[in-house]
């Protein structure tokens, strides 16, 4: 093949080594507009996982990196004056430039023209005259530029600011600096990569870069290579302490706001983008360099692999995109964790730390324990202290006191609709269902959402709670809860709105019913989608009947025995629509801004409160997102949480979304987890106000690592309770945890134990000599670089 490659950093470079080695008569010619020696940046860390790909694909290129690295196990975080570390991490750095010439080296002993100095020809003409063309320009890639209409990438600037240094202090394993100023917090994130150096890169958030006045430079045009010296100036003066007398190095040096790019499509006939140029991933969980090598080496395997280049790169990017995807995710949260960590500054010690360790979702309250288990003890210790509680049971088996009731533990079975009531009424599906539920072991089993009218069903199989015959069916199941485990069981209220008189589920998701059973109503005469009925615009009229539907259905549900009630504001409901702008287009005291948009919600509320008994709790499901542009945000996600604990509320549910057809979610493992971190830190800490985190958390170790953060006081799992009705039996059975909060019931209790499957139980020989080192030795690596540096010749 003849190949062009546009960008001679770490990912153009590897690419050409790897796919000179795979066939030495690929003409391949690579063109990087900087010098051979411009190298900007300091260190590059790669994980075990990346070493282990460039080790197998070539191990003399890995046999050099190997012998300049930097490696360590530990991080250290310094917060409120104190140093807190944990072990068992494994990271290797090496210097930026010795990597570049590493790589400028191996290319030139292949056989790989470089052109430094040298701008790429017009990417139309390489693409005329190349079989492949690779697009290894970075973030601002002038070869995506060329087609953003083929490409259609996304661009998303974070607000906060940041600098990349470097610093004469070797450090001997990861420092996160947190500094609290009078401006607000302030943060380092430095490591070492070589034996006479480090890198220093100091973030913030916009807001408290402006109080600084690290915004004097705003606007300037510093020229390529130049750094911004007057903050660098003030960088040495604010971490005079951290540096303990070195020196602050810059190297192109300015401040940066972080842009994550994504691309639709990442190759175009014979084109194709690796790196930044089709991604990037917020720095503090990895480095673009290590995701750019990672893209070379599958790209140079595909192309090896299939015959036809359209074939290969089809190929590349199928295997590529979900892993970088991954990786995006967890960069995501880790960014935003970063951008709020001001919120966390009243956080006991060992809890920030561990909630900064884990703030990705990548790293586990497990995970860590497999890594340092005395750091996972003084979690565990830490968090019982806090809050009272025994220290030998999970945080997901503490107790907790939600107003007046009290749970036995913190897992809660999420409402789900199951669409199969006749005319109502809950029947023995809804029995054996929330009863199997209740003796699954979780503290505390929500109903579906039980409408307060007919005409506030979704579906013809939804349950109600209109009638007295409705309410004796639920007491029934209530009683069952209550007399055969040791579970509470909350009633969900809530009306269709706009979603209703539709399909069951499995009929067809929110399409309408073929006749159009009932008129569905709403706070505008907005349909939920194409093909949705109308709904009437409720008036002074229909807001009162609807007030006056939900009180008699919560007095019923007292009457059933209900322990909880939860009042359904969320997924585009009839509430939840009056909350939202995208639905909401009122131009009465009921609509507007976000102040009228909530009155009619909270009339509701209060209404049902005053009816509810005192002594049992009332909580709200709210939205926190509509996913949209012009719909609700986080930020007013916190401000109806506010309004709702001003009311009363004695928890918020934090769910997402299903306000209109038009949503994009951003999925991923516990996605909805950081609407319900920032209400509860914002909003409910300084109240007392409970915080239930919903959506995609499946695991008990999501669960703990929720909990042990301080993300959320309780959580509540679905889908998770569909597949596994014993779903907490399990975890506890698993965690080896006996007591009241995970107990089984007695006619169950012979099958707590996991039966044995096959040969994976067996008991195994000893079958070496000498046992291996205790593990428990190597949990602490320091950086400690050896006398003689290592040198390139």
């Amino acid at each position: 093949m003849k190949i062009a490659i546009v960008g001679g950093g770490p990912g153009g470079l590897y690419f050409a080594a790897l796919m000179k080695q795979l066939d030495p008569a690929h003409e391949i010619t690579v063109w990087e507009r900087n010098a051979p020696d411009d190298t900007f940046g300091f260190g590059v860390v790669f994980s075990d996982e990346t070493l282990g790909g460039i080790g197998n694909a070539d191990r003399e290129f890995a046999e050099a990196m190997a012998r300049r690295f930097a490696r360590w196990t530990d991080i250290d975080i310094h917060y409120r004056g104190r140093t807190h570390t944990v072990g068992g991490q494994g990271f290797a750095a090496m210097s930026r430039r010795e990597l570049l010439r590493l790589l400028q080296r191996r290319c030139h002993d292949l056989g790989v023209l470089v052109r430094f100095s040298a701008p790429a020809p017009d990417t139309e003409r390489l693409r005329a005259s190349y079989d492949l063309v690779v697009g290894a320009d970075g973030v601002n890639s002038q070869v995506r530029g060329a087609y953003p209409d083929v490409f259609r990438p996304a661009l998303d600037q974070r607000r906060n600011k940041y600098m990349w240094l470097g610093t004469d202090r070797v450090f001997e394993a990861f420092q996160f600096f947190v500094k609290q100023t009078r401006w607000g917090t302030v943060q380092v994130h430095g490591y070492p990569y070589s034996e006479t150096g480090s890198t220093f890169i100091v973030e913030m958030h916009e807001d408290v870069w402006r109080r600084a006045g690290f915004d004097v430079t705003e606007g300037t045009d510093f020229p390529p290579g130049t750094s911004d010296e007057q903050a660098v100036e003030r960088i040495r003066e604010l971490f005079a302490e951290e540096l303990a007398g070195h020196r602050v190095f810059a190297n192109n040096s300015k401040w940066l706001g972080f842009t994550t790019v994504r691309n639709e499509r990442w190759h175009h006939g014979n084109l194709v983008l690796v790196g930044d140029a089709a991604h990037t991933a917020h720095f503090s969980i990895g480095s673009g360099t290590k995701l750019a090598m990672e893209d070379s080496l599958a790209l140079a395997a595909c192309l090896h692999e299939h015959q036809d280049t359209a074939s290969a790169l089809r190929a590349y990017e199928a295997e590529r995109r979900p892993v970088v995807e991954s990786t995006q995710r967890a960069a995501q949260a880790s960014l935003e964790w970063f951008e709020n960590i001001g919120m966390y500054a009243h956080q006991e010690p060992t809890q920030f730390c561990f909630n900064l360790l884990t703030r990705s979702r990548r790293i586990t309250y497990d995970n860590l324990r497999l890594r340092d288990q005395e750091f996972a003890d003084r979690v565990d210790a830490a968090f019982a202290a806090s809050q009272g509680l025994r220290e030998t049971a999970p945080a997901m088996f503490q107790p907790f006191r939600l107003g007046e009731l009290e749970l036995k533990n913190r897992v809660i079975v999420s409402p789900m609709d199951m669409y199969s009531a006749v005319d109502g009424v809950p029947g023995d599906f809804h029995l054996v269902h929330l009863g199997s539920k209740a003796m699954g072991g979780a503290g505390l089993v929500m109903t579906e959402m039980v409408c307060v009218s007919p005409e506030g069903r979704i579906t013809p199989g939804c349950t109600g709670l209109w009638n007295d015959e409705q309410r004796d069916s639920w007491a029934r199941i209530v009683s069952f809860a209550h007399d055969r485990s040791t579970a509470r069981i909350g009633l969900q209220l809530g009306h269709s709105g706009r979603k209703g008189s539709t399909r069951l589920m499995w009929e067809g998701m929110d399409e309408p019913l073929p006749d159009g059973n009932w008129e569905p109503v709403g706070p505008s005469p907005l349909p939920y989608g194409p093909g949705s009925a109308v709904p009437r615009e409720l008036d002074r009229a229909g807001l009162d009947e609807v007030v006056a539907d939900f009180v008699a259905a919560a007095r019923r549900g007292a009457e059933a025995g209900f322990d909880l009630l939860e009042l359904h504001c969320a997924h585009g409901y009839l509430l939840s629509s009056f909350l939202s702008p995208t639905t909401n287009h009122r131009t009465d005291e009921y609509g507007g801004p976000l102040r009228g948009r909530l009155r009619f919600p909270l009339e509701v509320f209060d209404a049902v409160r005053a009816v509810w008994p005192a002594e049992r709790p009332m909580i709200v499901r709210i939205s926190a997102t509509d996913w949209v542009p012009d719909g609700n945000t986080e930020h007013d996600a916190v401000e109806i949480a506010r309004a709702f604990i001003a009311h009363g509320a004695d928890a918020i549910d934090v769910s997402s979304g299903q306000v209109t057809r038009d949503e994009r979610p951003a999925y991923g493992r516990s996605y909805q987890t950081p609407f319900a971190d920032r209400i509860r830190h914002e909003v409910a800490a300084a109240t007392g106000t409970a915080v239930i985190a919903v959506g995609a958390i499946a695991s008990y170790d999501d669960v703990n690592s929720i909990l042990l953060a301080g993300r959320a006081d309780l959580c509540a799992l679905g889908r998770s309770h569909l597949y596994d009705p014993h779903w907490t039996l399990h975890a506890a059975a698993e965690q080896e945890y006996q007591d009241a909060a995970g107990q089984w019931p007695l006619p169950y209790r012979a099958g707590r134990r996991r039966p044995p499957s096959a040969r994976t139980d067996a008991v195994r020989p000893r079958l070496s000599l000498l046992r291996s080192e205790d593990p428990g030795q190597t949990v602490h690596l320091r950086w400690i670089p050896p006398r003689e540096p290592a040198r390139v010749s």
